[in-house]
């Protein structure tokens, strides 16, 4: 199931980059806030952003950070800003404001539950960091979500990497995203790297959490779209897309708008 790009990557990152500058421009803002993680989606979306000429934030948010991810995401900033002179950075190290949250709500749980809840919780700070940083200088955030994770298996925290302004990449796969990196010459330490959302203190893969890679869930995503038959499918096809059902079946909730009770007022 290995999945190639077929996207005409330079015509692709010229349309996005011209997206963001008119939205942007439309909206009368400085620029973009952009989270960076050390992971190829933030290093692509950050990349994008700063071809538009506009300002452009890049903000490292560590929570208790494998250094791996540390590593990645200052060697990319580094060189974006040696690239592009309207980018700027930050560092906001939010360890401490997690574990004073942690002290003020109770935490006896069954601890799968509390350690995935206390990940959200992890990425909704970082949202709330972001809007900070857009606040104070007039900026938009800019979301790192790609078509794989937030319409198909919805694997993204609601009102954490979800709550963002505006999503450039949200259209591309994720194997799209990699050649937009190659493309950008994002830094290979990135290219090479397994995926993972880092929001858990060990080197948790996104494979690891989703059961299947993100060549299967594209694969899956796309059967899916074509209503194509199951009928031939591998032993593993068929596992995977009962894997893409469940998470997209699950995450729906978050891929739809916010239900409204409409009152009857006849």
């Amino acid at each position: 199931m290995s999945k190639k790009s077929t996207i005409k990557v330079e015509e692709v990152n010229n349309q996005i980059v011209n997206w963001l500058k008119s939205y942007a421009e439309t909206s009368k803002v400085n620029g973009f806030v952009v989270g960076v993680s050390g992971g190829v989606d933030s290093a692509v979306t950050s990349t994008l952003c700063a071809q538009t000429g506009l300002q452009v934030l890049c903000v490292e948010m560590p929570i208790h950070q494998h250094q791996s991810h540390v590593s990645r995401a200052q060697e990319h900033i580094a060189q974006l800003k040696k690239r592009f002179s309207n980018v700027s950075s930050i560092h906001t190290d939010l360890t401490t404001v997690f574990e004073a949250f942690k002290k003020e709500v109770p935490t006896n749980f069954e601890e799968n539950k509390l350690n995935l809840t206390l990940a959200n919780t992890r990425a909704r700070l970082r949202m709330t960091t972001l809007y900070y940083h857009a606040g104070v200088h007039g900026l938009l955030v800019a979301g790192t979500g790609n078509k794989v994770e937030d319409f198909g298996v919805g694997f993204y925290t609601k009102y954490g990497d979800g709550g963002v302004d505006l999503s450039p990449i949200a259209d591309l796969m994720k194997s799209d995203v990699f050649a937009l990196a190659a493309y950008l010459q994002v830094p290979e330490s990135i290219l090479t790297a397994q995926p993972s959302d880092g929001l858990f203190g060990d080197e948790k893969t996104d494979e690891q959490q989703l059961g299947a890679s993100y060549d299967e869930l594209e694969w899956a995503m796309l059967e899916d779209e074509n209503n194509n038959s199951s009928e031939n499918y591998s032993e593993r096809e068929k596992e995977v897309f009962k894997i893409y059902k469940r998470l997209n079946n699950n995450n729906k909730h978050k891929m739809n708008p916010i239900p409204v009770c409409a009152i009857n007022r006849n």
